[in-house]
């Protein structure tokens, strides 16, 4: 059995070892630079995971599955030039270091690149692990519509907003745990448990993102704390001070969130005391915690050895009091 720093170990080698087409070096220079900027591998680690709890025999999945990772840095450098973000993991975002341009160029060859990845896939299960990434590449732009399109909408419900994290976030981590499973050749049942399981640990994991940029400190989380504030973003937090608010702090947050000349530090102080009155963070730190325990529980179901489990279930409970 694999620990989780050892499968992430095998991730970074395999990113570092990727094969870059020279002739094309201003295009690729920005690719190696995003994915040389770290961050956990949640997702191709996941996949490795789920692998080893069915097989010992991960190497054919190692290329495939790294191609999880090349794809979530593409959604990520697009996402950062559509919230106009200057940091992400304490580096400059690719738009700012390049420029806009060069970002969307460089982000848009980056879904390739996880094809050609993909397409190493043993020819056997080659058509589930490519449907299964598809559908969930397509839901994680379906998600980012939504996302955008709640920044101009006057009411969003938590309902609305856990589908649409349900797609943008949750989705290709729960890919991630599927395609996994199909690489150790798990049956047809277990291998839904484990996408379910995954489901619900991106919910979880998003709903901690949310909380994190805003308590969470810069130096660990990587970014400027109070950017979804700035940035008019329907968070988790937002939704539920909204539902829970008084009318006056409820006139004060929809002041904040259509001011378009705010000084930033002000709103971020505005917005945060009228969560910390309502005491937000506890109850979004609850929310996540029932998307844990239901992660957990999915887990329980899957036919192998408790001892096989004892990564996931550690690499679960690890999210749960997250700081980055």
């Amino acid at each position: 059995m694999y620990n989780q720093s050892a499968l992430k170990k095998i991730i970074d080698k395999a990113l570092v070892n990727l094969a870059y087409n020279a002739e094309a070096e201003k295009l690729m220079e920005p690719v190696r630079y995003v994915l040389s900027m770290g961050g956990k591998r949640i997702r191709p680690v996941l996949a490795l995971m789920t692998c080893n709890l069915f097989s010992d025999k991960i190497d054919d999945a190692v290329i495939p599955v790294t191609g999880l990772e090349i794809f979530h840095n593409f959604t990520l450098v697009h996402d950062d030039i559509m919230d106009q973000a200057l940091m992400r993991r304490n580096m400059q975002t690719v738009h700012s270091k390049w420029n806009v341009n060069q970002a969307i160029l460089s982000g848009d060859v980056m879904p390739f690149i996880s094809y050609e990845c993909l397409l190493q896939t043993p020819s056997q299960i080659l058509s589930p692990v490519l449907k299964t990434f598809t559908r969930a590449a397509m839901d994680v732009c379906i998600g980012q519509q939504m996302d955008m399109d709640f920044e101009k909408s006057a009411v969003v419900t938590q309902d609305e907003y856990l589908r649409m994290i349900e797609l943008k976030t949750a989705a290709l981590i729960a890919a991630s745990a599927k395609i996994g499973a199909i690489f150790g050749g798990a049956e047809e049942r277990e291998i839904e448990i484990l996408y379910e399981f995954g489901r619900n640990l991106g919910l979880a994991f998003q709903i901690q993102d949310d909380l994190l940029d805003v308590y969470g400190d810069v130096k660990t989380f990587g970014k400027i704390s109070g950017g979804d504030i700035v940035a008019d973003k329907k968070t988790f937090l937002f939704i539920k001070a909204m539902e829970i608010a008084n009318t006056e702090q409820r006139k004060i947050l929809k002041e904040q969130y259509t001011q378009q000349t705010q000084n930033a530090e002000d709103k971020i102080r505005i917005v945060t005391d009228i969560y910390n009155q309502l005491n937000i963070k506890s109850l979004t730190e609850n929310i996540a915690d029932d998307y844990i325990n239901a992660s957990l529980k999915f887990l329980e179901k899957v036919s192998v050895s408790q001892e096989r489990k004892e990564e996931l279930i550690q690499m679960t409970t690890s999210l749960a009091g997250r700081n980055h």
